[in-house]
């Protein structure tokens, strides 16, 4: 039987993911085979297990801090949302439909089966199992219906650690609210909380947390301060949007499609000193990159309309007529193809021109493809050539199935890692603009290099020249300074009593 600990937050974007991911290296550091778990999670970021199973990226981030294979159990709900009121739901890996939110609030309770199936499989298997909550535990209007946060809490007994982001301000203010508008027995739950994102110095805050802990009664188990690592974010609220440009070797514009899904594809390129990285919104904020990447997205026709209407279409044929990479993955590749059709009304129905940069054609079906990949880049001539042969690997999420409306060099060559491990082409290339279903594409060090030494080459730099990070390398030392991070401002000592302890009274 595993230990539970549970981390909840004042609100969303509060650092949940990224706590429990420190929190699960620590553990692994110090020996404990450790899992994390969120019974539902709302994210557009997500990920195809070796099974073929679809998870949120926050969960598999966690689970690669501890030092394990990311397992769909660890993340049992998944919600995507197609708009403003409606998601896709996926129940252990598999999609489920699409429901508005009325909908699926109406049948919440039916899936505590189902995240009680998911937990007690890692149950079975871990020490300590680290559970996140979502959004806040406050939410008067959700509370009968909790099954990610005091419910999920009280499912299996976990006590809980209450994280609050003092960087937005009014942190004491988020924190008391919060447990003053629990009941008494969630209260009870609350074993420690942790002051986040600090910038400046903690002796100008200790009058504020002694009179926290007098006001709550529980003690404060740490001050973690304000950092950046190169670490997955949990959604769009990410503050990589909205970095402020570096001075790189070459620029990549990624357009901020409004329903932008996977942008952790961008992560191995964003850490490279040589590249800059642009997310960008308008035809204002375009410039002049050396390349444009068009991300995935979980509405591919409206986020193709937003495109257009907003002039960024525009802006990307013109890039590509000046002879300029064109590089889009998922949604991305089906909108530099001719046309899409949505004939099951798998997002709004009906037929959409496409950009034209590619001689496909997308149609979208009822059925979701979830596998992992493995290969290499085909080859090609050109601008691309330097990306010939070159190896890779990644996953595939999408609804569509796209064919070549002519003859045409695919992108990539490929064997399915999940199911009968088949062989196949995917993609599409003419010239400057490539195409391609493959997330992650760009975690093969080798593909991210290859990628990045076409456009060195383009402007005449030497790339041989230029050293280049292994992005899986790089991954584990941000793992081991965030729990250097952890250590050096929670106390351990006091979370492993928690641990220890579980629900009952310190």
């Amino acid at each position: 039987m595993a230990r539970p600990i549970m981390i909840q937050g004042t609100m969303s974007n509060a650092g949940k993911s990224i706590l429990a991911g420190g929190l699960c290296r620590v553990l692994k550091q110090d020996g404990y085979r450790v899992a994390p778990f969120k019974s539902q999670n709302m994210a557009l970021n997500s990920f195809i297990t070796k099974e073929g199973l679809e998870m949120g990226r926050a969960q598999v981030m966690q689970a690669e801090a501890a030092g394990i294979e990311p397992q769909a159990a660890m993340n049992p709900i998944l919600l995507k949302p197609t708009n403003d009121t409606g998601s896709q739901v996926i129940l252990n890996g598999e999609v489920q439909g699409i429901m508005s939110a009325r909908e699926y609030y109406r049948h919440k309770k039916e899936y505590i089966p189902v995240i009680q199936k998911a937990y007690e499989q890692l149950d079975r298997q871990f020490d300590i199992i680290v559970i996140e909550g979502a959004g806040s535990p406050a939410e008067i209007n959700l509370k009968s219906e909790d099954i990610v946060n005091m419910g999920m809490a009280e499912l299996v007994d976990a006590p809980v650690l209450l994280a609050g982001d003092i960087d937005r301000g009014g942190v004491f203010a988020q924190i008391v609210g919060t447990i003053e508008l629990l009941e008494e027995k969630e209260r009870a739950r609350i074993k420690g909380t942790i002051i986040n994102k600090f910038r400046g110095d903690k002796e100008i805050l200790r009058p504020g947390l002694e009179m926290l802990e007098e006001r709550t009664k529980i003690p404060v188990c740490g001050v973690v301060p304000y950092f950046y690592l190169d670490i997955d974010d949990e959604d769009s609220l990410s503050e990589r949007f909205e970095r402020k440009e570096k001075i790189g070797l070459v620029d990549i514009a990624v357009i901020r499609l409004p329903r932008i899904s996977n942008f952790t594809d961008l992560m191995p390129l964003e850490s490279m000193e040589e590249v800059n990285v642009r997310y960008v919104s308008s035809p204002g904020a375009f410039g002049n990159p050396d390349a444009v990447i068009i991300p995935g997205s979980k509405n591919t026709m409206e986020d193709l309309r937003w495109m257009r209407q907003s002039g960024l279409e525009g802006k990307i044929l013109r890039h590509a007529a000046d002879g300029k990479l064109v590089f889009g993955i998922c949604g991305g590749y089906q909108m530099m193809g001719e046309e899409i059709q949505d004939p099951h009304h798998v997002e709004a129905g009906g037929t959409i021109r496409g950009m034209g940069l590619l001689p496909v054609k997308t149609v979208f079906a009822g059925k979701k493809t979830r596998t992992r990949v493995s290969g290499n880049f085909c080859s090609m001539e050109g601008v691309l050539k330097p990306l010939s042969k070159v190896q890779l690997e990644g996953y595939e999420i999408h609804m569509g199935v796209t064919e070549h409306t002519k003859k045409v060099c695919p992108a990539v060559s490929l064997k399915e890692e999940t199911g009968a491990g088949g062989q196949k082409t995917d993609g599409a290339v003419k010239g400057n603009c490539f195409g391609c279903y493959i997330h992650g594409i760009f975690e093969h060090p080798e593909a991210a290099k290859g990628f990045v030494c076409v456009l060195l080459g383009q402007k005449g730099y030497d790339s041989k020249q230029i050293s280049l990070p292994d992005w899986n390398a790089h991954k584990e030392e941000q793992y081991n300074k965030l729990a250097d991070i952890i250590r050096e401002n929670l106390d351990m000592d006091m979370i492993y009593s928690v641990i220890r302890k579980g629900n009952k009274m310190l």
